[in-house]
């Protein structure tokens, strides 16, 4: 903490150790008698303690002030040392602080004869913190932040120090106003390091995020005056929050239109725009008859004039918005199972190209794939095909208004760019938030320049088939399975299921029945297939049989197409032994199938990745890698990934990283929920509780 944000550390710790020193984490430093001797404003520079500029950020008026201080001294001026350093943090903290302090007490100074209550009142107060100077530096760090990161914050300090300043209106609401709105300017014309390039143009992300933000403002606005009523420059606000349950209602609704804007619901913009409408019809209406009544010298009042005339404004603000960003407003709700968005069927298509699945499925025999690309032909995904290339599509699951793709796109490498990026646009007109799951290096480094994030979920095992040779100490226990099978009359067989004896499939679907009811949850699906998917006949089928009829375990491999039509490589995908049958079945039928595969030209296996293990992250751990173990621990009694993943380390793999692939990482809590229901759809809320409750 010292090394990395000594400034940080150093302000958060006097404070703390000055507050235990003078009792301030307890007792009230503004009930002290020596509390004019440190605090600033006006009537300590008019008697000329200035060194109170020094020594009232060094404070807090009140215990409960120390946390939003200290808090905000973490994760502000935290932010601002990781982004733009520690002497531009330090510059921009103490030059905010002073700044403001100095501002404010000058526009005091002018006011302060005038005959505005609010500005006659706050030119005798006095004040201690230093929390001006960290919203400065939090505002000037969001230079540096991409986006919408740095829309957010921007907003969220501008609604903070807007909504206390007006409805508060204490006199750090003035200086916190002044210091943002300092920290804001700054950023237009001083050269902040690592600031982030704009287009100037807003995306449709950005124009939700504003409009969003409008309706946040009213609703914070509704609830500050319910709850904190006070006189800000607008004039009184108590008695002005009206019955609790009409606030609540009002804030139910905005949450409606709020959750429905994100998505980018045209119902939602729609709505919200009738509701702007009338709020700004009804505060014109209001404009004109006072400008009328004055005019005929009558006595006009506005009753709630401090509450109303700037919702007033912010209702017509909001409305400006939402017609100028109408274009990001599209998406519709969909009703039965949604249509496959921008897939358009060449001219004189046979019918596998109508058909989204049999497209995809041609498509990849012919353009190749990935190790992992086999699994976009299975049922229950849905296809993203860009409308000007017939040679590309992306396939997907959509949960909690996530579209989750499977892997990577699939067509031309050079055209995998122009494809995320399409899928992209297509999500985003869906009310869709995108991503990428079990994708590729190469997909992630795509992604990472279009500004994208990721995070490795899963490690890939490949064995190279052409000079394997189970020889050496390191194969022992491969050659010992052989040799036993040899011995024990088990043999193998690589087939097409689906062309097997009845017989045969019924121990196929008992023993994959059996092992699904040892797990204690649902089947998983997604990127594990089952027997179902192995009956498809383009799958070869590993059987390890004693006789002609007694079946001791079964594995399904996945075409691993080339860009020539022939299968270059083969992915496992099922793998189900009998749990009484020959122990070391799984280790014999995996190296069979390398030998076997071997002799048809094959170049290599995957063992495929287990979700939620790998070996290792080759860079210092994050918090979200962090989420991620404690998941993997979780889910491991149920499903045993890591213990997987450690078995197959037999086959002397080399690992190739798997990423989830996301544009932000405040959408990770919903593509975690869509994850979920990808993998695990028909899981009850009962079936979910289980897993904290058992690894517990």
């Amino acid at each position: 903490m010292l090394r990395r944000f000594p400034f940080t550390a150093a302000t958060a710790a006097v404070i703390l150790l000055l507050g235990l020193g003078v009792g301030g984490l307890w007792d009230a430093v503004s009930d002290r008698s020596w509390y004019p001797d440190v605090a600033y404003g006006l009537p300590s520079f008019e008697h000329g303690r200035w060194w109170t500029l020094a020594t009232g950020p060094l404070f807090c008026a009140t215990p409960i002030g120390y946390l939003p201080v200290l808090v905000g001294v973490v994760l502000l001026c935290g932010l601002a040392e990781a982004r733009i350093g520690t002497r531009w943090t330090a510059a921009v903290t103490v030059a905010g602080q002073l700044g403001a302090v100095l501002l404010a007490a000058l526009l005091l100074f002018a006011l302060r004869h005038t005959a505005w209550t609010w500005a006659k009142d706050l030119a005798g107060d006095v004040d201690v913190g230093i929390s001006a100077g960290v919203l400065c530096a939090g505002a000037v760090a969001s230079a540096a932040l991409a986006s919408p990161w740095r829309q957010r914050l921007r907003l969220g300090l501008a609604a903070y120090a807007g909504v206390s300043l007006l409805y508060v209106g204490g006199l750090d609401d003035l200086e916190h106003a002044l210091a943002v709105a300092g920290g804001l300017a700054a950023t237009h014309w001083l050269r902040v390091p690592g600031a982030a390039r704009t287009s100037g143009r807003l995306s449709r992300r950005e124009w939700r995020l504003l409009a969003v933000a409008g309706l946040v403002l009213i609703a914070a606005i509704l609830l500050v005056v319910w709850l904190v009523p006070g006189h800000g420059p607008v004039g009184e606000t108590r008695g002005l929050g009206g019955p609790g349950w009409q606030v609540l209602l009002s804030l139910a609704v905005i949450a409606l239109l709020v959750n429905g804007l994100r998505r980018g619901r045209r119902t939602a913009w729609r709505w919200t725009v009738l509701l702007c409408a009338l709020n700004a019809l009804l505060g014109l209406f209001v404009a004109v008859a006072y400008v009328i009544g004055k005019a005929l010298d009558e006595q006009v009042t506005v009753t709630g004039a401090a509450v109303f005339v700037p919702t007033s404004v912010l209702w017509t603000a909001e409305l400006v918005v939402l017609i100028a960003g109408r274009d990001a407003f599209r998406a519709r709700r969909p009703r039965g199972r949604a249509p496959v968005p921008g897939s358009r069927p060449p001219a004189a298509a046979t019918p596998a190209d109508q058909d989204p699945r049999g497209r995809a499925a041609d498509l990849l025999v012919h353009r190749g794939g990935e190790n992992l690309s086999w699994m976009t032909t299975w049922p229950d995904n849905s296809y993203f095909f860009p409308a000007d290339d017939g040679g590309s599509y992306v396939a997907y699951r959509a949960h909690a208004g996530v579209a989750v793709a499977l892997g990577d796109p699939v067509g031309a490498e050079a055209d995998r760019a122009r494809t995320i990026t399409r899928f992209a646009e297509m999500c985003d007109r869906a009310g869709l938030v995108p991503c990428l799951f079990s994708a590729t290096a190469r997909a992630a480094g795509t992604t990472d320049a279009l500004g994208w994030r990721s995070v490795q979920v899963a490690e890939d095992t490949v064995i190279d088939l052409p000079d394997l040779e189970f020889r050496g100490k390191a194969w022992q226990d491969v050659r010992t399975a052989l040799n036993r099978a040899r011995k024990d009359g088990v043999e193998y067989r690589l087939v097409s299921l689906a062309e097997q004896p009845r017989p045969i499939l019924s121990q196929v679907r008992g023993i994959s029945e059996e092992w699904v009811g040892d797990m204690g949850l649902p089947e998983m699906g997604f990127t594990l297939g089952g027997v179902e998917e192995a009956m498809d006949p383009r799958m070869r089928v590993g059987l390890a049989l004693e006789g002609e009829e007694h079946l001791h375990g079964v594995t399904s491999w996945m075409p691993v197409y080339g860009t020539d039509g022939v299968p270059r490589g083969w992915t496992l995908d099922m793998m189900r032994r009998r749990r009484d049958g020959f122990r070391p079945v799984v280790e014999f039928m995996i190296a069979s199938s390398c030998l076997a595969l071997r002799d048809e030209g094959a170049g290599y296996l995957s063992l495929s990745g287990a979700p939620l293990a790998r070996t290792g992250p080759a860079r210092a751990p994050t918090v979200l890698d962090r989420i991620l173990d404690q998941l993997g621990a979780a889910m491991e009694p149920y499903y045993g990934f890591r213990s997987l993943h450690s078995f197959k380390a037999k086959f002397q793999p080399h690992y190739e990283p798997m990423f989830l692939l996301y544009r932000d990482e405040a959408d990770l809590p919903r593509i975690g929920l869509s994850l979920l229901r990808c993998y695990l759809p028909s899981a009850t809320v009962r079936d979910l509780l289980r897993v904290p409750a058992h690894h517990g």
